[in-house]
């Protein structure tokens, strides 16, 4: 069995238990929380003035609760472009790691600045990476010269992005 609490991989978690192990609980939030969180999910430029407004309290609190989320990992305020209208090509990559490395892999990857996304996962692969590159060119490039050179990558296979159809932050709270 793979003892987590002896490795010193640094990927996102944040929802620890005190073994440092993901568990599915929420984190803790209340319902002002979670409508602030819906109001900058609308709009991440909405002055906490206008939220504020809207649910009846103080531009202080709005602020406060907001700063409270961001360094708690739970909310990050980000401008989100479009890589296709930037002219970028982007790509899903599936990767099998080799037994044992998954995590050494998962880390390597999410070192990589042409890596904008990763995620470990169960099922036909074990890492799954979004990634943007300049060009076709550029990609290739990153298959063939950084991504198949990561000690302990078996095999991978590429999905370029043809079309974009939906991407949404817009998942609410639940």
């Amino acid at each position: 069995m793979l003892d987590l609490t002896a490795m010193s991989v640094k990927l996102r978690d944040s929802n620890p238990d005190d073994a440092k192990v993901r568990s599915r609980r929420r984190d803790e939030l209340s319902e002002l929380d979670k409508r602030i969180i819906e109001h900058l999910q609308e709009d991440g430029r909405r002055p906490f003035t206008q939220i504020a407004s809207a649910l009846g309290v103080s531009e202080a609190a709005v602020r406060a609760r907001t700063n409270r989320l961001v360094e708690r990992g739970i909310l990050q305020i980000v401008g989100v472009a479009d890589p296709d209208k930037l002219g970028f090509q982007q790509a899903l990559i599936g990767i099998r790691c080799q037994p044992g490395r998954l995590l050494e892999v998962a880390e390597a990857l999410a070192s990589m600045p042409e890596v904008d996304y990763v995620v470990v996962t169960a099922g036909r692969f074990d890492v799954l990476i979004e990634t943007v590159a300049e060009d076709n060119e550029g990609l290739l490039r990153f298959l063939a010269e950084r991504l198949q050179r990561i000690d302990g990558v078996r095999d991978t296979e590429t999905f370029s992005y043809l079309r974009l159809v939906k991407q949404t932050y817009q998942f609410g709270t639940r």
